[in-house]
């Protein structure tokens, strides 16, 4: 017990600090600060994905992360998601993350169906360090249909 006592201790001293410890909590100055913000983002996240329904709430979002990309610049915004990505692999440990990922590639598969997938797999195969699938299909003369990567 004491010792789960001495780790919100040090939590609340590293928001005092500044350092945002409960996701959802930045601009709390203390650790309760945080986790009450925390919570009442996402009440307010949850009232407004009602208000607006799982396609404008999508929408919403969509908007907002293109607002975000425009500030930042593409370098920017990668440099974020790629951050993004780290935390959560240390979030979910070597083999969540894996698990995660192939979770997303059966839904992507199951959204384009067997040929989009198929196509979207021999762009995919022709990316290298320097040159993105399409530069090389495109340079090589290589048809990749993309109208196939549409949702079914």
């Amino acid at each position: 017990m004491a010792s789960k006592q001495l780790s919100r201790e040090e939590l609340d001293e590293k928001a005092k600090q500044g350092e945002t410890v409960v996701p959802g909590g930045t601009g709390g100055h203390s650790l309760e600060a945080q986790e009450h913000l925390a919570e009442g983002r996402s009440k307010g996240g949850q009232t407004r994905k009602e208000q607006l329904g799982h396609e404008g709430y999508q929408e919403m979002g969509h908007k907002g992360g293109e607002a975000r990309k425009e500030q930042l610049g593409h370098e920017g915004y990668q440099e974020m998601g790629h951050k993004g990505g780290e935390a959560r692999k240390e979030q979910l440990g070597h083999e969540g993350y894996q698990e995660m990922g192939h979770k997303g590639g059966e839904a992507r598969k199951e959204q384009l169906g067997h040929e989009g997938y198929k196509e979207m797999g021999r762009k995919g195969g022709l990316s290298t360090m320097e040159k993105s699938g399409g530069e090389r299909a495109e340079e090589e003369g290589i048809e990749i249909d993309e109208s196939k990567f549409t949702n079914k």
